[in-house]
């Protein structure tokens, strides 16, 4: 069952859809809010045109109530993941990276995912720490007509905050798709 900060996490995500999940990023009202977002991290704003999908995240993750020695707030997923597979390896952290095939993904989790055709998997991204990626917080699971899911919200999907349909199996996994790969779940144990 998800923790209460968990919760909160997916909570404050649903509610960032619901505010701007009309909006692209050169809106005003979103646009002012992707500053906002930058503030989670030590990097700043220059532009919507840059890539915020990773600070959005921070964000959520920082306003759910986690601090720097939670969470390693960065505007590059596959930095934080690092961080997040290292913790689970050492069995240390809140914020703990496993592969799709190895844990559940539950409200309050993170799933990443390869974009622009990468094909980075788990091992890989244990190791390295710079490749280009996508994460959402998971805000929902079920199952409906077509299975069981995990539904995530994301930033900068489509240059706006959208939700997604993330496939599971009958174990609750992840079923790895072709196009953009899966490549972790991050647990939240806050």
């Amino acid at each position: 069952m998800p923790s209460k900060t968990a919760l909160k996490l997916a909570a404050i995500a649903t509610e960032q859809y619901d505010l701007f999940h009309e909006f692209s990023e050169n809106d005003p009202q979103l646009a002012a809010q992707i500053k906002k977002y930058w503030s989670a991290t030590s990097s700043s704003f220059t532009s919507v045109s840059v890539a915020w999908s990773a600070v959005f995240v921070s964000w959520c993750v920082k306003q759910s109530g986690a601090t720097k020695n939670d969470f390693f707030f960065h505007p590059a997923h596959s930095q934080f993941v690092f961080v997040a597979i290292q913790n689970a390896k050492a069995g240390t952290g809140v914020f703990r990276g496993f592969p799709i095939t190895d844990y559940a993904p539950q409200v309050g989790d993170i799933i990443h995912n390869n974009r622009d055709g990468g094909t980075i998997d788990f091992a890989t991204a244990a190791k390295q720490k710079q490749y280009t990626s996508h994460s959402a917080i998971v805000v929902e699971t079920g199952v409906d007509a077509d299975g069981a899911y995990a539904r995530t919200i994301g930033g900068n999907e489509s240059d706006s905050v959208r939700r997604k349909r993330v496939a599971l199996n009958n174990k609750g996994l992840i079923i790895q798709r072709k196009l953009s790969p899966y490549i972790s779940v991050i647990q939240n144990l806050m």
